[in-house]
């Protein structure tokens, strides 16, 4: 795999962050939080953040409007991804999506298999393509939303990354 290159300039992406939850809110919404916090480390702007319960269509509004606002190129939903009756971000996100970015699911999961076991079986973590907008569906916990980013998507976000990353398809 080829590390970016010091020598190339990043292109800093515009980065929104959706929290589903039935039980957070914004004084402890660590997995919000987290993602935030790694974004910007990694050199990216936080563009809007929203927190709403796991419901289909408030989901579904709440990405609409950041889909068509062309200062948002990345969505960020943490939660809602597992296998409960009331997990349903998968619903929400797979109608919208242009293109369905197979390999981020596979990927979370083959990652996650050494830190969770079997139970990562549970997990749906999707990503697709919408109106050049990318959306990546993460679980809501904290470990969940590090191993995402840490393990795939610091690198795909990165305009540096070679053989190819995902920030050329957002122009």
């Amino acid at each position: 795999m080829s590390k970016p290159s010091p020598s190339d300039t990043a292109i800093p992406l515009r980065i929104a962050v959706l929290t589903v939850s039935d039980t957070r809110d914004s004084s402890n919404d660590t997995s919000g939080d987290l993602l935030v916090e790694l974004l910007e480390k990694a050199g990216h702007s936080l563009q809007s953040r929203d927190l709403v319960k796991d419901d289909i269509y408030q989901i579904r509004a709440v990405c609409s409007q950041w889909i068509v606002d062309p200062e948002v190129q990345v969505i960020l939903i943490t939660g809602g991804t597992g296998f409960s009756g009331r997990d349903s971000t998968p619903e929400a996100i797979s109608p919208l999506l242009d293109k369905e970015v197979i390999g981020f699911g596979e990927m979370f999961r083959y990652i996650s298999l050494e830190q969770v076991g079997s139970s990562t079986i549970q997990s749906r973590a999707m990503a697709g393509l919408v109106n050049k907008t990318l959306i990546f569906c993460l679980p809501g916990s904290n470990n969940a939303c590090r191993t995402a980013w840490d393990g795939i998507l610091l690198e795909q976000l990165d305009s540096r990354q070679r053989p190819c990353n995902f920030v050329g398809l957002l122009s």
